[in-house]
């Protein structure tokens, strides 16, 4: 007779990549985020979706026209996220969330006229037009180190991981096992560390942890 898995990735983590598929989220292969960071595990914006759908949503209206953003300033907007300097964990997320609900201004000159326009990272508005992707085991290189974390789920919106997902097995036995989304908040908050990989983390607008029907979310730091 064949008994079920109690691995917390066929408990927790599948059921939840299940879910957001069903709600939208196209599925990455942890291969397919390598090849769309080019192999660098340190990055952790998948570029080339950032970059096309900068290009996709952005548009500025002069005088009757709908004119795109130059190709020096989506790509000078992408580096502007990629190298977003660091002041410390909160600091910096507090940074990329004013530059992810705010946008950022860049100078076009159109016709001879010279203005600053608002480049967005989201569509807001039509929430249809961004692209929702979700990976599993997501290979993230540590601060200073060839060494590797491994968080179970990673859900980006336009190539930009807003959030991040810790899944945990739920306790099946009255032993003395730590309680579950313990073990996972306690897994977000070690991988926050400065000599972890924080730089995953300056961009997560929402953290969860997971045991099959029970989960906690919080914000980083938090």
């Amino acid at each position: 007779m064949v008994k079920p898995s109690f691995k917390e990735d066929h408990i927790s983590q599948v059921p939840a990549l299940q879910l957001l598929q069903n709600l939208g989220y196209t599925y990455l292969t942890p291969d397919e985020t390598n090849k769309l960071r080019k192999g660098k595990l340190k990055g952790v914006i998948l570029e080339d979706i950032l970059h096309n759908k900068l290009n996709e949503i952005n548009m500025i209206k002069y005088r009757g026209e709908t004119i795109k953003f130059s190709p020096k300033n989506i790509y000078r907007a992408v580096r502007e996220l990629v190298d977003v300097p660091y002041e410390g964990l909160v600091q910096t997320n507090e940074a990329v969330y004013d530059l992810l609900s705010l946008g950022k201004s860049f100078e076009e000159t159109i016709h001879g006229n010279t203005r600053s326009y608002t480049m967005h990272y989201v569509d807001w508005e039509n929430w249809e037009n961004n692209a929702f992707h979700v990976t599993e085991e997501f290979v993230v290189e540590r601060t200073g180190s060839h060494e590797t974390r491994r968080p179970d789920l990673v859900l980006f919106v336009n190539g930009i991981p807003f959030s991040v997902i810790e899944c945990k097995r739920p306790i099946l036995t009255s032993s003395a096992e730590k309680d579950p989304i313990e073990q996972a908040i306690s897994q977000q908050l070690r991988n926050q560390h400065f000599k972890q990989i924080p730089h995953l983390f300056y961009y997560s607008q929402v953290l969860a942890a997971l045991s099959t029907n029970d989960a906690s979310y919080g914000t980083v730091g938090s």
